[in-house]
């Protein structure tokens, strides 16, 4: 079986997680029987985590054959020793650095793939960029960043949007990592946010997410913004509404939420305090420029904080977005699209959020 990994022998410690985090996602649970996927094989490039790791095991029990793949900072090693046991194949290390870890993911390519389930659409965007599409006849991308890219990119496949789906985006961006992004900042510098100062660049559903958690932790929140209707909203919830480099100055905490690259640069880092803690939210690569001296603290070096340096997102918020990103393969298996994006089906969408409901003993009125 493919497989690259750093420590095999951890396969019982990342079995006893996956089997935690199994507990708190029933709407994959509801989905399992429903699958079918004899014969395709499907890539998986998602933070490597026990969360994912039961979409690979549900994608696996549907018939399919799964090769997971992921960045050395967003793999967990007893994650990934626990699917190579179950028959997963697994290229990813926590040691690897973006080289090694762009030449995993091209040996994952080069196995003939069928469908391609991608975060940040890096390995969509390699696919395309060095000719490797092969054998591909979609793929699907999780992440507001990663549809930003493609947006930008001729796709040669059909890619599905799952990011688009409102049983992620309304959930996933705002609740999942607005919570997961504040709290790892939290657990990695121990600050207390009642009455500290955080600055929140970006609101759209993430930085949304981020300035609401922050703000029940009793910080005094301050957005910027590039876009009149999204810096009016802010104000409309609640916040102060500045140029970034002016709230810089009073910033116990700088979060990135744009998904864009340089959105903190060079003037921003200089204007903050000693001691200012700065980090990214959701993102994409040279979010906060490099290279830029000062006394201020840049966590997980500027990467996605929840997931370079924390565990992502809560279980039962991942449970709706990995559920839509195996509808979405079954999808792109079952119709022949076009290349270029394409939405997820709005009965999926409203599947998955019905699955949801079910679980909790919710009812809908007439």
């Amino acid at each position: 079986m493919l497989t690259d990994i750093r420590h095999p022998e951890r396969w019982s410690e990342g079995l006893e997680k996956i089997a935690w985090a199994r507990r708190f996602m029933p709407v994959m649970a509801a989905l399992r029987s429903g699958l079918s996927l004899d014969g395709v094989r499907v890539g998986l490039v998602l933070v490597l985590e026990p969360k994912t790791a039961n979409l690979a095991l549900t994608l696996r029990d549907a018939g399919a054959e799964v090769i997971v793949t992921c960045p050395g900072r967003e793999t967990m090693d007893d994650v990934a020793a626990a699917l190579v046991h179950e028959g997963v194949a697994v290229l990813a290390r926590s040691d690897a650095d973006r080289a090694q870890d762009d030449d995993l993911a091209r040996r994952m390519l080069a196995q003939r793939l069928d469908v391609l389930v991608d975060d940040g659409s890096r390995v969509i965007r390699l696919a395309h960029a060095e000719d490797r599409l092969g054998t591909l006849k979609g793929a699907a991308e999780e992440t507001t960043s990663g549809l930003r890219a493609l947006r930008r990119t001729a796709l040669r496949i059909p890619v599905i949007a799952v990011n688009d789906a409102r049983s992620k985006y309304l959930f996933d961006n705002v609740h999942g990592t607005g919570q997961s992004c504040v709290m790892a900042a939290l657990d990695l510098t121990g600050l207390d946010l009642d009455g500290a100062t955080v600055a929140v660049a970006g609101y759209g559903h993430v930085g949304q997410g981020v300035a609401r958690y922050a703000a029940a932790l009793g910080a005094r929140v301050i957005v910027s913004e590039v876009g009149a209707l999204a810096a009016l909203r802010a104000f409309h919830d609640g916040y102060e509404v500045r140029r970034l480099v002016d709230a810089c100055p009073e910033a116990d905490l700088l979060f990135s939420a744009t998904g864009e690259p340089y959105t903190i640069r060079r003037p921003h880092l200089e204007a903050l305090k000693d001691g200012a803690v700065v980090a990214v939210a959701g993102g994409v690569q040279g979010e906060v420029e490099p290279g830029v001296a000062g006394k201020y603290r840049l966590l997980a070096d500027g990467e996605c904080v929840n997931c370079a340096a924390a565990e992502g997102n809560p279980i039962e918020i991942m449970d709706l977005s990995l559920s839509l990103q195996a509808l979405a393969v079954g999808h792109l298996l079952a119709h022949d699209l076009p290349p270029g994006l394409h939405p997820l089906p709005d009965h999926l969408d409203e599947r998955v959020a019905r699955l949801k409901l079910d679980a909790l003993g919710l009812e809908l009125d007439q």
